[in-house]
C-alpha cells in the first residue's frame, strides 16, 4: 500500500496567504493540514508515501523531511498543473509496482471510519451528500452499492454524492494505463485531465468500485471553511492544548492551541484560536482565528482572521486574511 498525496496546487482561493505559503502547510487546530493527513494515514498502518509537489513544493518537502525524518517518502514534481489525473500520472514510475494505492488530496480534512475504508476488498471512493453537486465529481450507484458512473462537475446531476478527495485503488496498473490513454489522446474535461474520467474508464473495463460516506468533510480552500474547520476540530478531544504556561495578565478561553515559544501578555485569547510557534501577542483580543509562526499582534482586536507567518499587526479591530511577511500598522 502506497499513499499518494497531491499537493501541487497554488491555493488561489486563499490568496494572499498562499503567495508565500502552500495551502497544505496552513495550520488548523495546531497542525498543518498535511500533518493531519499524514498522521491519519499512519494511524491505519500506511508506511509508504508519495508527495506530488509543484507550487512552493520545496517548502512542503522541507517540512515533511524535518517533521517526519523516518517516513518512507518520495517526492514527485508536477511541472505543469493539468488536473488531478495528470498529477497521479506524473507519479506513475513510483507507484507502478504497488499492490494498491490510496490517494488523499492534500488540502482536505476528513472524518470517517478510515480502518473500514482501507479494509475494503474492492476499490473504494469516499463520498458525502452535498447541496449542489455541480461543483464536484459525483458518483452514481446501483442497488447493490457498486458505483456505476463517475462524472466531473455534471451540469444536470443525477446524484448528490460528491467524491471528497479520498480514493483507494487496487487496480494500479490499469489506472496508470488508463491515465496514459487520456494524456496520449489529450482527453480533457474542463481543460484538465480528470481522475474521474480515468475512474469511469476503469468502470467500463469491468473494475468494481464501491463507496463509503464520510462523517465530515472540510475542503480547506476558503478562509471561512478553514476557520470553521479549526473551530470544530478544537472542540474535539486531542486537538486543543491541555497544559499551557501562565501567560502574564492574560485570560485563555478554551479551546485553543498555542505553539511553543509564544510570548503572550495583557490579552484575551480564545475561544477557537490556533497560534503557531514563537508568536508575540500584547494588549490584544484574539478569537476564532489562526495565527502563523513568528507573528506579532499588538493592540489588536481580531476575530474570524487568518494571519500568516512573520506578519505584524498593530492597532486594529478588523477581520483579516493576511499573508506571510506582511506588516500592517493602523496605530
Amino acid at each position: 500500500m502506497k499513499a499518494i498525496i497531491p499537493v501541487a496546487g497554488a491555493g488561489t482561493r486563499l490568496r494572499p496567504l498562499t503567495y508565500t505559503q502552500p495551502k497544505p502547510l496552513i495550520p488548523v487546530a495546531g497542525k498543518p493540514i498535511i500533518a493531519l493527513i499524514i498522521d491519519q494515514l499512519m494511524s491505519v498502518g500506511v508506511k509508504e508515501f508519495v508527495f506530488i509537489i509543484g507550487y512552493l513544493g520545496e517548502k512542503i518537502k522541507l517540512y515533511v523531511e524535518k517533521t517526519y525524518p523516518d517516513l518512507d517518502k518520495e517526492f514527485v514534481v508536477q511541472d505543469s498543473r493539468q488536473g488531478l489525473g495528470h498529477a497521479i500520472w506524473t507519479a506513475k514510475d513510483v507507484i507502478k509496482d504497488a499492490d494498491e494505492i490510496v490517494i488523499f488530496l492534500g488540502d482536505t480534512i476528513l472524518e470517517l471510519n478510515l480502518p473500514a475504508f482501507m479494509a475494503s476488498k474492492k476499490s473504494c471512493l469516499a463520498v458525502k451528500r452535498v447541496e449542489d453537486p455541480r461543483n464536484f465529481g459525483v458518483i452514481e450507484s446501483a442497488e447493490d452499492g457498486h458505483v456505476t458512473r463517475v462524472v466531473e462537475k455534471p451540469k444536470i446531476p443525477k446524484s448528490n454524492l460528491a467524491i471528497v478527495g479520498l480514493y483507494k485503488i487496487k487496480e494500479v496498473k490499469q489506472l496508470i494505463s488508463t491515465l496514459e490513454d487520456l494524456i496520449t489522446t489529450d482527453k480533457r474535461t474542463y481543460g484538465e485531465f480528470q481522475l474521474t474520467d480515468a475512474l469511469m474508464d476503469l468502470i467500463g473495463q469491468g473494475v468494481k468500485f464501491t463507496s463509503m460516506k464520510v462523517d465530515n468533510w472540510f475542503d480547506c480552500g476558503k478562509k471561512e471553511i478553514l476557520l470553521e474547520t479549526n473551530a470544530q476540530l478544537l472542540d474535539k478531544e486531542g486537538y486543543a492544548s491541555n497544559s499551557l504556561p501562565a501567560y502574564d495578565n492574560t485570560i485563555i478561553i478554551h479551546p485553543v492551541s498555542i505553539g511553543k515559544g509564544c510570548k503572550i501578555k495583557n490579552s484575551i485569547i480564545g475561544p477557537h484560536v490556533t497560534i503557531g510557534e514563537n508568536v508575540t501577542i500584547n494588549y490584544s483580543i484574539v478569537k476564532d482565528s489562526i495565527i502563523g509562526n513568528f507573528a506579532l499582534i499588538e493592540d489588536v482586536n481580531l476575530s474570524q482572521s487568518i494571519v500568516g507567518n512573520d506578519a505584524a499587526i498593530k492597532g486594529l479591530s478588523q477581520s483579516l486574511n493576511i499573508g506571510d511577511n506582511t506588516e500592517i500598522d493602523f496605530s
